[in-house]
């Protein structure tokens, strides 16, 4: 799971909200210099990433990548699903995507003194270019995978990778309505509910 699908996760809280982006800046053992609220949603972006790594789905998924990229894979994956939750948004919340990531940014604007600093560098750009509302475009989806490549160490093995959506769209946008559903499912499971007040969010 990516930004978009970690913040849909979330419930209605400021803090949920900004635990769920910060976990995937906040690495080790956790402890309560966040406060509980934002410490719980950390832990929950963990487990959601734990479940959806090992689900039988995202693993179909990761196997239709390139063997050039398959060491990439996950990556990819997680871009690809919130370009189709971004495409797909009307189907899963009664609000409008601006109206939801708008909320998204206001809390991260709110919360900024205790973000991680790579998260307080990219907060406000994301929020200016609205990145999350973006991934439902092709092209925003090739920026972002393109500007995440640029942070590896030998060379951007992304550059281009959006080429990998393109050439299996249907069957990835077949993957995800099959796989979101499950996830919902696991993080109301979990106790944690998606998000369901104020917000617009369905199921």
């Amino acid at each position: 799971m990516n930004f978009l699908a970690h913040v849909y996760l979330a419930d209605s809280s400021d803090e949920s909200i900004v635990g769920s982006l910060m976990g995937d800046f906040v690495k080790g053992p956790l402890d309560a210099r966040h406060g509980d609220a934002v410490t719980h949603a950390i832990a929950m972006h963990r487990r959601i990433d734990s479940f959806t790594d090992a689900h039988p789905i995202v693993v179909a998924s990761r196997a239709r990548v390139s063997a050039e990229r398959r060491r990439y894979a996950g990556i990819l994956v997680d871009v690809f699903y919130d370009h189709f939750l971004a495409r797909h948004w009307s189907d899963y919340s009664d609000v409008t995507l601006e109206h939801f990531t708008a909320r998204v940014y206001a809390a991260l604007r709110a919360h900024h003194a205790m973000l991680p600093e790579r998260l307080q560098y990219m907060a406000p750009r994301m929020a200016a270019s609205d990145w999350l509302a973006s991934y439902r475009h092709l092209e925003a989806v090739a920026i972002a995978l393109d500007r995440m490549g640029e942070r590896l160490k030998r060379g951007n093995a992304l550059l281009g990778s959006a080429a990998e959506l393109e050439t299996n769209y249907a069957a990835f946008e077949g993957d995800f309505r099959l796989f979101f559903p499950e996830v919902v499912k696991f993080v109301r499971g979990e106790g944690r509910g998606v998000r369901d007040e104020g917000l617009g969010t369905r199921g």
